[in-house]
């Protein structure tokens, strides 16, 4: 099956390439890559072939390193399936496939979507653009609620799974993850190639991979829909297609051109026990996406069985990791209403809060880099703050935040049941101290404001940069969370904001475009533009904000007048070829 419009495509040895690893602006880059090339992941043992109808566990109980499972394309198993441990290597993988030859597949590299599974639409999302949609995947079948189809033995190591699709029977509860570790046990070098894993329209399906107590775990090429909590009556409330960060865990973790979707966050590290954080995880040409169905008062609106809606938050939180790199991703959609307020990343600590204990110490988020990336429609920008627990415990730390080269647009605090800004930049009192975090040519248009922060006097953050960047201020540009005279945000000015909040800053060479009248230059930080409106900034298409072409005009003077010569504003061509068939 071909179809009419390419995935995006990596040659395998372009994919395996080592990323240029050290340091990016205050953040370290991941130190190490996981190679997923399939030359990489030899078997060269036995094939077992288990027609529509076989007994797939057994088959399982079986396998040897080196061994091929293939299972026959168009057959439906169903069951709770533990794949065993073997004393497998990086020389004799274990693969499980669907019987349908490569040349039925996508090409290694590219994504596999729903058309592979006969499927030629799915109701609220991107165009599919089957050509002529086939049924070649063979499918595995969760038909109660627990755990599953997918389970991984303590110690389960060396499996590649290629063109499967991975479910639930609709109607039998909650899922609570396709893909998973058993409890407590530990797991390493595993890969989902080129898979469809998807819950059911109306149903709790809590998780697609399970990264708990993992280590070396790759999703590649793969499609995962369908995540959701219901609010009020649901039985969970943190639904993501990828999740890790807790029960141990240790990276490095590969998440590179997938689709993905749930309503709580698409990817989440942390927000549960762990005594160790995971480092060295990449996330690359991703579409992260929710269904704007699953917005109340929406046409065609989606909810869960109750009538009540699926319980949405962003698209990537971190409360545990470190060395992460984000980039060459497009974000759309995600709105507050529920627990949060529509920012679309969240840097957050968290030594959370469970049955009045707290169980992470040892969680933290440092060294996260964020680039070349495309955000849309959202409620507001970026979170970026150590907070306590709700037992008022504290996290181990959270630091060295290197974003640049993003654009944010559609950013609607009534649409998106959102706050409107580009930033929340927030320590509390007791927390780990926020510090050396940079902010560099973003193009972004908030809607009410830059910043919402928290923080105090007596304990300032550190070393805060916000250079060569194009964004309009809002109503109300720099404001202050709360808290009265005792937040060092009190009086809602720039200068004495950051005077007050920040031990040491920078912010120079932005445009700060539609500044209010009652925020004089003289109120801003020496260095800075001011534009009227957008219309003097000299963009190719503002489009009213909202999938404009944000590149500069040559008669803009903004063209190459940053501290380092470039154009203020997001580097877009750069992310044109970060995301090149990300969609």
């Amino acid at each position: 099956m071909r179809e009419a419009v390419a995935s995006r495509t990596f040659h395998p040895e372009f994919r395996d390439i080592r990323l240029n690893q050290g340091i990016d602006g205050p953040a370290e880059l991941p130190r190490v890559f996981i190679h997923t090339a399939l030359r990489g992941t030899p078997a060269t043992g036995a094939t077992i072939s288990i027609k529509s109808g076989g007994d797939l566990q057994s088959a399982l109980d079986r396998v040897n390193c080196g061994d091929t499972v293939e299972l026959q394309a168009g057959a439906t198993f169903v069951g709770r399936f533990t794949f065993p441990a073997r004393s497998c290597d990086d020389n004799q993988w274990i693969i499980v496939r669907t019987s349908a030859p490569d040349s039925a597949l996508p090409p290694e590299g590219s994504r596999l979507t729903p058309c592979y599974a006969g499927v030629a639409s799915l109701p609220g999302r991107p165009a599919l653009n089957c050509a002529t949609p086939a049924y070649v995947v063979a499918k595995l079948v969760m038909p109660i609620s627990a755990v599953g189809p997918i389970l991984f033995a303590p110690g389960a190591n060396h499996y590649r799974f290629i063109g499967l699709e991975i479910t639930r029977t609709v109607g039998t509860g909650i899922v609570y993850s396709l893909a998973s570790a058993t409890r407590d046990g530990e797991i390493h070098n595993i890969i989902f190639d080129r898979v469809w894993m998807h819950g059911s329209a109306h149903d709790e399906t809590k998780r697609g991979v399970e990264l708990a107590g993992a280590r070396a775990v790759s999703v590649i090429d793969s499609f995962l829909t369908d995540f959701h909590c219901t609010a009020l009556t649901g039985a969970c409330t943190d639904a993501a297609a990828i999740a890790g960060g807790v029960g141990n865990p240790a990276g490095p973790f590969k998440i590179v051109n997938n689709f993905l979707e749930a309503s709580g966050e698409n990817v989440l590290f942390g927000g549960a026990p762990s005594e160790t954080t995971p480092a060295d995880i990449e996330i690359r040409q991703n579409h992260f996406f929710k269904p704007l169905t699953w917005m109340r008062g929406q046409p065609g609106h989606v909810s869960g069985r109750e009538g009540n809606p699926f319980i949405v938050k962003n698209f990537i939180e971190l409360k545990n990791a470190q060395r992460v790199l984000v980039e060459g991703n497009i974000l759309e959609n995600t709105w507050g209403g529920f627990s949060q307020k529509g920012y679309a990343i969240v840097l957050t600590p968290k030594n959370q809060a469970s049955a009045r204990r707290n169980v992470c110490p040892a969680c933290m988020v440092t060294d996260v880099t964020i680039r070349y990336n495309t955000i849309s429609h959202v409620g507001g920008g970026l979170q970026i703050a150590n907070a306590l627990s709700d037992n008022g415990a504290v996290a181990l730390n959270g630091e060295r935040y290197s974003i640049h080269d993003i654009t944010i647009d559609d950013i609607d605090l009534e649409k998106y049941s959102g706050t409107g800004h580009l930033a929340e930049i927030e320590t509390d009192r007791g927390a780990p101290l926020l510090r050396s975090v940079a902010i560099h040519h973003i193009t972004a248009f908030p809607q009410s404001g830059l910043f919402t922060i928290g923080g105090n006097e007596r304990t300032k953050m550190a070393a805060f940069s916000f250079e060569n960047n194009l964004v309009t201020v809002g109503s109300s540009p720099v404001w202050s969370i709360g808290g009265g005279p005792a937040n060092c945000a009190y009086y809602d000015k720039p200068l004495t904001t950051f005077t007050a909040c920040f031990s040491e800053f920078s912010f120079t060479k932005n445009a700060l475009i539609g500044t209010p009248s009652n925020y004089p230059v003289k109120a801003w930080p020496q260095g800075n533009a001011f534009p009227s409106n957008v219309n003097a900034v000299g963009f190719v298409n503002y489009h009213d904000g909202n999938g404009g072409d944000y590149r500069l005009l040559p008669s803009s003077p903004y063209k190459n007048a940053g501290t380092d010569g470039k154009d203020l504003g997001a580097d877009v061509e750069t992310i044109e070829v970060k995301t090149a068939g990300v969609y």
